[in-house]
């Protein structure tokens, strides 16, 4: 390799090196503790479940970077699965019946799933005053899901309806400060795993411990 192809590549190479250890150097753990704990309750709409109530709880661990925050989080809805979910199944378990007259029919009614998650968000928070703030966020969240209904209770289909999933967040909304360390939020959520699509809209407030 000649001199001025070293020379190339050296002035390449360095730049994203050196802006890549810039890039990781704003990370610390020194930020990272207890600041803060907020609830919210809204509504959750997804591709195959009716709309439910959804109520969530999550707590503030500070900066991990500069305007990157750290937050936990669980999150609870149920709801019933759609018409065309429920035909679904009962199309399903019509396959699995050798019927040679035709005349089997199976009718499962209705069938709800419970959805309970716990996450791990890092947001982006964009002051645009003293009081108000925007952010935007990304997370991993671990899902404990149960189905239940009359005619399938202790069933095959109850068994596989109920599990652990994961799922990646996304998150958008802000803060307006109310009082010194009261706050009113907005979160608009959404989630992608591998049995459910959900979108989710939570208004609420968060109390941050001054420092």
């Amino acid at each position: 390799m000649n001199a001025g192809i070293k020379v190339a590549l050296t002035l390449l190479l360095v730049p994203g090196t050196v802006s890549a250890q810039g890039f990781l150097d704003e990370f610390s753990y020194e930020g990272v503790r207890f600041s803060g704990v907020g609830f919210g309750v809204g509504g959750t709409i997804s591709n195959r479940l009716e709309t439910a109530v959804t109520g969530a709880v999550r707590a503030d661990f500070g900066m991990i970077a500069p305007k990157v925050r750290v937050l936990l989080g669980v999150s609870y809805f149920q709801a019933d699965f759609k018409a065309d979910e429920i035909a679904k199944f009962e199309q399903n378990l019509r396959d699995l019946v050798d019927d040679p007259t035709g005349d089997f029919d199976i009718e499962i009614g209705t069938v709800t799933w419970s959805d309970f998650e716990a996450a791990l968000d890092l947001q982006y928070v964009a002051p645009v005053s003293a009081a108000i703030a925007g952010f935007a966020g990304m997370g991993l969240g671990l899902h404990f899901r149960n189905g239940w209904g009359q005619a399938i209770n202790g069933t095959f289909v109850e068994d596989a309806l109920d599990g652990i999933d994961a799922s990646l967040d996304l998150s958008l909304g802000g803060h307006i400060r109310l009082l010194q360390s009261l706050y009113f939020t907005i979160d608009l959520r959404g989630g992608l795993s591998t049995d459910l699509l959900t979108a989710a809209a939570l208004g609420g407030f968060q109390y941050r411990i001054p420092r």
